[in-house]
């Protein structure tokens, strides 16, 4: 279960506090670590450069990170920046003629020429019931329609129901975070502390003034003696906020940011729209992507990312909401088109609007050697029965599949050990649409203005593989995207564990870790390493 879930659960009363109290002590760099040496299921990486790659040359590689927006000039992030050395940060020319205006950094495909950017969007099943509702909302049972129409009408019947059950939920959670929010702040305000200052003896000696006062109060004095009372009170603040976003933007029919970019959004060929602000208006989520993948390594200075000669082109285009088909196209033939050999992708959706447009771009990218890593999902769902989008299958107007990308590896997240909790809990899973796992709980990692955070989730083990993908790339450049994704997927660690998978909103399953994705197993750079060098050394004969 997702922290977010869980506190909402928790706002309803349904689910007690102590369900998510992370009282275990985890290494700050756990994910790079070797469970053998350091009793954790990292990936081993620390152990390949003191061992295998200890002396060896490597040449730098581009990896494009394709998120929310990154802060480039963060303390551990600023020395492992790509920079277009053709173009300046503010002279408003095109200096290098690429059609992006002072992409220096990279490129922002939701903002505009004048500098505005999306902060917000709906879901893709929101912009999607938007366009469906002008054609089905007055359709009955007795209506007549042709085949194809009558299809397309039970397709929306299901999109409808299940956008009216995730409002439900969401205004649920508003109204339950709300409650929680208010009653916390007044317990605050009444102590006359900040968060971070406040104790346990000050919450003993709080006399709550309400009933709702004394939940609140409950609830504060069990979560600060495991994670301390501001990580609580930063936690309702965010579910706050998480909830109060979904009502207003992601599920609102009448919101639609798309005027802001001032694009010909369905003419999904229109490559140069937006601006240079690589950073936008919240980026923590791509900051902490490109920390995992690259933070600059060995200078005691936060945390080490897993590759160590890299270098991050920063590509904005997901907003708080789901992303469009045509920003992600043009995202990844920007990157493309700017010498980017791996592409990280934490993003994703349930709908898709124009799938042939990424794939195209998809294809385009696999004709240029570039390797495409997607985080699988974070709905504790199986993606062989629930489609995660962007994905690895080319499909044609039909939807049947017809083919898939040599040059893609999607990822799930695993735990930190060996135990019924390898799969993360909100992780998605699947034995055909899943490739791997990769370390996705608890990972520390770059946050804006330099300083750092635990987040967790199936973004945060995609940018594991993405940089395990650009150290294989560095070290052994003869090696080709496929090829690379042969070595990640073929010297996994497979271990011998069962895990409980979500069947339903009430029950689970116990399954073997061995069958809930392709390989079966957890990436591994000790034993990626080793592999890359028996490629490269054939491919030199």
């Amino acid at each position: 279960m997702n922290l977010k879930k869980s506190l909402y659960l928790i706002a309803l009363g349904a689910l007690p506090m102590t369900s998510f109290a992370q009282a275990e002590a985890v290494p700050l760099n756990w994910y790079n670590l070797d469970y053998n040496t350091d009793g954790v299921m990292g990936i081993s990486t620390e152990k390949a450069y003191k061992t295998l790659l200890k002396g060896k040359k490597s040449t730098p590689v581009i990896v494009g990170v394709l998120d929310g927006g990154v802060d480039v000039f963060h303390e551990d992030l600023k020395d492992v920046v790509w920079i277009n050395t053709k173009d300046s940060v503010s002279n408003g020319k095109d200096a290098d003629g690429n059609g992006y205006i002072n992409d220096k950094y990279g490129w922002n495909f939701i903002g505009n020429a004048d500098g505005k950017d999306v902060q917000f969007d709906n879901l893709e099943l929101t912009r999607q019931l938007r366009i469906l509702d002008k054609k089905f909302a007055h359709v009955t049972p007795t209506t007549e329609l042709n085949e194809a129409d009558r299809k397309a009408f039970l397709v929306y019947q299901e999109m409808v129901a299940k956008y009216k059950n995730k409002l439900e939920e969401a205004k649920m959670g508003q109204f339950s975070y709300d409650a929680l929010k208010r009653n916390l702040d007044a317990v605050v305000r009444e102590i006359g502390k900040k968060p971070e200052e406040i104790t346990l003896a000050d919450l003993e000696n709080f006399n709550p003034k309400s009933n709702n006062q004394r939940i609140a109060l409950g609830y504060a004095k069990d979560e600060i003696q495991t994670n301390g009372f501001v990580k609580f009170f930063d936690d309702i603040t965010e579910g706050a906020k998480y909830f109060n976003n979904q009502v207003d933007y992601h599920l609102n029919k009448e919101y639609d940011s798309r005027p802001i970019i001032g694009d010909n959004y369905e003419d999904a060929s229109e490559r140069h729209y937006g601006n240079a602000d690589v950073k936008g208006p919240d980026a923590l989520h791509g900051s902490h992507v490109a920390g995992i993948i690259a933070a600059k390594r060995n200078n005691n200075i936060g945390i080490n990312g897993v590759a160590d000669n890299v270098k991050i082109l920063t590509v904005r285009l997901v907003p708080d909401g789901d992303e469009r088909d045509k920003d992600v196209a043009n995202a990844i033939r920007y990157a493309v088109d700017n010498g980017a050999k791996v592409l990280n992708m934490s993003f994703g959706k349930s709908y898709s609007h124009n799938k042939q447009t990424v794939d195209d771009a998809v294809k385009y990218a696999e004709s240029k050697d570039v390797l495409l890593v997607h985080a699988a999902g974070n709905d504790s769902e199986d993606n062989d029965v629930e489609p995660n989008f962007p994905m690895k299958y080319y499909t044609n107007a039909k939807g049947d599949t017809t083919g898939i990308a040599n040059n893609w590896i999607t990822v799930g997240a695993s735990g930190l050990h060996p135990d019924n909790e390898l799969l993360a809990d909100f992780s998605n899973y699947g034995k055909k649409t899943v490739d791997v796992f990769a370390p996705g709980v608890r990972i520390n990692s770059t946050i804006p203005d330099s300083k750092y955070k635990e987040e967790q989730g199936t973004s945060m083990a995609a940018p594991v593989v993405a940089g395990l993908a650009a150290m294989i790339r560095s070290y052994y450049p003869n090696l080709s995207a496929a090829e690379t994704k042969q070595i990640i997927l073929e010297s996994v660690v497979k271990p011998e564990q069962t895990v409980q998978v979500k069947i339903s909103e009430e029950a689970t399953k116990t399954v073997r870790f061995a069958d809930i994705s392709v390989t079966g197993g957890i990436v591994n750079a000790y034993n990626a390493i080793i592999k890359a060098e028996e490629f490269s050394s054939k491919k030199k004969k």
